[in-house]
């Protein structure tokens, strides 16, 4: 197996040329990319109609989907009720990516602006853990829960936070958003050293089988000390800020790791996808 690319959502040269999200799959293989990733960030608004279309034009072009559940899933929220919502929001996002095909949901794991970072992982960890139960009580035992390493200070999810989430079930990938590690501890990754050290504490954490196939956002991100994280760039436009690709896809190649990797990036995050893949096949 090898690691997989494709953007999240649609970029701006696509929407130009495309009207509709279902000519994505056809245009990425065109492309030479393998993955698309779905975004529900606002909300779970997704038609039989679409979804099954989805599916359809994906197994067409061989292109495998994740899906991006609201933006506004808190499960360390000090409200019961949001957090009581949050769950709602991910079984939404498993019944969509159930039907449209999609084996992966991304999940945000909230704020710990008003509590100790400990307390806020703990109600995490109980409302990831009811998330789960309810979903395979509804069926969607298939659909993979991957949480996601954040980019601000201040919002629970740095990557040891992330992997004790993971440490819930043993189906649980973590999503590992490199950018956001980078701007959430202020241009931490120089190159090959950080990134081992990274993967290294996911393989000691969760073990080898699931960094093989660890979900991944990759994006170079401005960011402000002390808040993180402010806005995503573009590979021709990032100036200064990393983290740069290259030494990741030396390692993935070098590990025999097979992810799969959605590009963020600001508009480009097609382009953006295939060159990574492209260095990561050069050195593999």
């Amino acid at each position: 197996m090898s690691a997989k690319f494709g953007p999240a959502g649609n970029s701006e040269a696509f929407s130009i040329k495309y009207k509709t999200t279902l000519q994505a799959p056809g245009y990425l293989e065109v492309m030479g990319l393998d993955h698309y990733e779905y975004q529900c960030g606002r909300g779970v608004k997704v038609s039989d109609k679409i979804a099954f279309a989805l599916k359809d034009k994906a197994k067409e072009h061989n292109i495998t989907l994740s899906l991006h559940a609201p933006y506004f899933i808190s499960l360390s929220s000090l409200e019961a009720e949001k957090r009581d919502n949050s769950i709602n929001y991910i079984l939404q996002s498993c019944d969509a990516a159930s039907r449209m095909g999609a084996d992966r949901i991304v999940i945000h794991s909230g704020s710990c602006a008003k509590i100790s970072r400990e307390d806020a992982l703990e109600l995490a960890k109980d409302t990831l853990t009811r998330a789960r139960k309810t979903a395979v009580e509804q069926g969607f035992e298939h659909i993979v829960f991957c949480p996601e390493t954040m980019g601000k200070v201040n919002q629970l999810g740095n990557l040891t936070e992330v992997l004790e989430l993971c440490k819930l079930d043993d189906t649980f990938l973590p999503t590992i958003d490199f950018g956001h590690l980078n701007a959430r501890e202020f241009g931490y990754i120089k190159g090959k050293a950080e990134y081992e050290k990274m993967l290294d504490e996911v393989e000691n954490a969760i073990g080898h089988d699931r960094l093989k196939i660890f979900h991944s956002h990759f994006s170079k991100i401005m960011f402000t000390n002390p808040g993180g994280e402010k806005k995503h760039l573009t590979f021709d436009d990032n100036q200064g800020f990393g983290p740069d690709y290259e030494p990741l896809m030396e390692i993935v190649a070098k590990k025999d790791l097979s992810p799969i990797f959605v590009c963020e990036s600001a508009g480009t995050q097609d382009k953006d996808a295939l060159t990574m893949k492209n260095y990561y096949l050069s050195v593999k």
